[in-house]
């Protein structure tokens, strides 16, 4: 169940977690990606990118979680959904109260 109100939208992993993009997380994927969110936009992401991305709507619940643990976590039986709660939080993070 997400929590609209702070943003949070619950995924399962490899256990119940919560995907949250901070202004802290934005600049995780900015620092990682080596390049502006704006330039997300139309752009055909690759799997590490899509990793990084998630990690850094993860961390601000277990900021020890490596990039390796997340990719751990996705195969090719739940990327779809991984990337549609990913979707989701990113909208999340978009809304005004």
């Amino acid at each position: 169940m997400a929590n609209k109100q702070r943003g949070l939208v619950e995924v399962e992993l490899d256990k119940v977690r919560h995907i949250r993009y901070t202004m802290n997380a934005l600049a995780e994927i900015e620092d990682k990606l080596g390049y502006g969110l704006a330039d997300l936009d139309g752009k055909q992401l690759k799997i590490k990118e899509v990793r990084t991305i998630l990690w850094a709507g993860l961390i601000h619940e277990d900021p020890e979680l490596t990039e390796e643990q997340v990719g751990e976590m996705i195969d090719l039986g739940n990327m779809q959904y991984v990337q549609g709660k990913m979707a989701e939080a990113f909208e999340q993070a978009q809304v005004k109260n």
